[in-house]
């Protein structure tokens, strides 16, 4: 089931955080979607945002086109600057 709530959003979100053992801190969208909305995330992309809030790495379509190695790889470079 959807998270129904802003809470139940944000305790996906932190599941998933340390399942995903990436240690970066996840952020999720309000229960409205603006971010979705304003970064046309649908279909479901992989976004990658930069500390300045540049986008450092834009998916494919998803679900087929995720390529999480293409998003591991931008996260690293990401950090190693």
């Amino acid at each position: 089931l959807d998270p129904q709530t802003i809470e139940q959003r944000r305790q996906v979100a932190g599941e998933c955080e340390q399942t995903m053992k990436y240690r970066i801190r996840a952020y999720v969208d309000e229960m409205d979607d603006p971010v979705m909305t304003a970064y046309t995330a649908w279909p479901e992309r992989l976004y990658l945002i930069d500390k300045i809030g540049k986008i450092a790495c834009v998916g494919g379509e998803g679900p087929f086109g995720f390529k999480p190695s293409e998003l591991r790889g931008a996260i690293a470079k990401l950090l190693e600057v």
